[in-house]
Order: structure tokens, then C-alpha cells, then sequence
């Protein structure tokens, strides 16, 4: 009930164009999939754009819980409503590129944790895949402006946008990799399993100790469905 409030009091400061609370699932006990995606809510809030907000930039200020500047949003409505992917008008991750635009017009964007707000997401895989679509084809079209800004961005921030880029290209090749050597060689590609797994046991663990709460141990399952469905899906948003 106090999002408002906590997002208008960051707001105070006239360089900030807009922030960003943290986001919860309100059906989170409805499936095991929305026990997963609120962990995915909670490591994308308080692990990355918690980091990015140290420097005043965060990538994407999430829409249902977002407040931007009124006279910063007036001054870049018309490149706001032109977005374009691949040529045609695109509808979709208008939160994303409106955070793209307020960076790249000199605006700080902040993340707020204390401001909470819960949304519904979805409690099946394909409502989930079409989801995670529309977001993979909003990073891909504004990964140009985001590059744009690399200039000025601290490094931190600047390593963070490449990785984010870079990350799931090498998984991909990884695995490639793996499944080459299975198909050529007859043997398993342990050290590639082993180094996957070992990854995702330490930040589970990490997120587990900091958020004080055990069951994010079981966000390990998420990177199966990385693995298997969310990077082939990111290829076919390229198309």
C-alpha cells in the first residue's frame, strides 16, 4: 500500500527519471512454476538491479511496479511511441526502452526494495514461453541503444550489459560443444556438466544465504529449463 510513496520520495531528486520497486508473485504457492519465476523475481531485483542502481543506471525498470518523471517522459514520448523491431512497430518491453531512453537522455534510474508490489504471473509453461519471447525480442532491440551508452557507464555496468549479451552465447556453445564431442567421441562431456552445475550451486546458495530462505536451493531447477527451452528460445527471437 505505500509503493507510491516510497517510489515518490526516490523521486525527489530531479535527476532521477524514474524507479523501480521490487516484484513478487501474488499466486506464488499456485505451481511450481510460480515458485520459480517469484525466485526469478527476487534474484532480478535484489541481485542485478540492486547492483546496477549503486550507479544510478538501472537496464530495465520493471512495469508493474515502476514511476517515471512526467517531464522527462513528455520530452521522449515521440521516440517512446516509434519503437521499432526489425523494421515493423513493436509493442512490446515498452519498460525496458523507456529506462534505455531515460539513460541515454542523462536520467538516473534507481531501484527502491522497500517499495513491494505483487503481480500474477503466469502458472503454465506456455503463457511462461510466450512471456519470456516478448522479453528476449525487447533485449535484443534495445541492445543497440544499451551499447550506445557503454561510453559513459562505469565498468561495472559496462562488463554487466556485454555478459548479458556475451553469457548466453557461450552456454550456448557450450553445450553445442558437448553434444558435438557426444555425438563424435561416444563420451559424456563431465567437465562441461560439472562446471554448469557447480555454477548453479553456488549462486543458489549465495541468493539462499541472502535471502535467508532455503527453498531458493531449489532455483536449481531453473537452469534445466534454461538449458533446454529458454535458449532456443532466445535464438528463435532473433528470427
Amino acid at each position: 500500500p505505500d509503493v507510491i510513496t516510497r517510489l515518490a520520495l526516490k523521486m525527489q531528486d530531479q535527476a532521477v527519471g524514474a524507479a523501480m520497486g521490487q516484484l513478487a508473485a501474488s499466486n506464488r504457492s499456485e505451481t511450481w512454476l510460480t515458485r520459480l519465476i517469484d525466485m526469478e523475481f527476487w534474484l532480478a531485483c535484489n541481485e542485478e538491479r540492486a547492483a546496477q542502481a549503486r550507479f544510478g543506471a538501472v537496464m530495465c525498470c520493471c512495469g508493474p511496479c515502476a514511476m517515471s518523471r512526467r517531464s522527462a517522459l513528455v520530452s521522449l514520448l515521440d521516440q517512446y511511441e516509434t519503437q521499432r523491431f526489425r523494421g515493423k512497430p513493436s509493442d512490446f518491453g515498452e519498460d525496458r526502452h523507456l529506462t534505455i531512453l531515460m539513460l541515454k537522455a542523462g536520467f538516473r534510474t534507481e531501484y527502491v526494495p522497500e517499495a513491494v508490489a505483487a503481480t500474477v504471473v503466469p502458472n503454465s509453461m506456455g503463457p511462461y514461453l510466450r512471456q519470456q519471447l516478448r522479453w528476449a525480442r525487447s533485449t535484443f532491440r534495445d541492445t543497440l541503444l544499451a551499447f550506445q551508452l557503454l561510453r559513459g557507464l562505469n565498468i561495472y555496468l559496462t562488463l554487466d550489459v556485454i555478459g548479458q549479451n556475451i553469457g548466453p552465447l557461450l552456454l550456448s556453445l557450450s553445450i553445442l560443444a558437448g553434444l558435438a564431442q557426444l555425438v563424435t567421441t561416444g563420451t559424456a562431456p563431465w567437465t562441461a556438466c560439472l562446471m554448469i552445475a557447480a555454477m548453479t550451486i553456488v549462486r543458489c546458495s549465495v541468493a539462499a544465504f541472502r535471502a535467508r530462505q532455503l527453498r531458493f536451493l531449489g532455483f536449481s531447477l531453473h537452469t534445466l529449463i534454461n538449458i533446454f527451452l529458454l535458449l532456443p528460445l532466445k535464438a528463435y527471437a532473433r528470427l
